[in-house]
């Protein structure tokens, strides 16, 4: 896979740093840092492969985000 793009409307942020952070914090957390859109995700869902700007996601198992990716 090609590398993501360092796009100048995304917000400059760790996105590691959201892994282990219940899901509703890491949310809330993302919006402020100014993230247009997040979403939560379960483990296995199936989702479309474009590129959003300014979108965060989160990969969440019981409650804790333990993936998290651009676009």
């Amino acid at each position: 896979m090609a590398p993501v793009p360092d796009l100048p409307n995304e917000p400059q942020d760790d996105i590691e740093a959201y892994v282990g952070l219940a899901r509703q914090d890491a949310e809330e957390r993302a919006r402020e840092r100014g993230w247009a859109t997040v979403r939560s995700l379960a483990p296995g869902t199936i989702i479309t492969m474009e590129y959003l700007v300014g979108r965060l996601n989160f990969e969440v198992k019981d409650g804790l985000v333990h993936r998290s990716w651009q676009g």
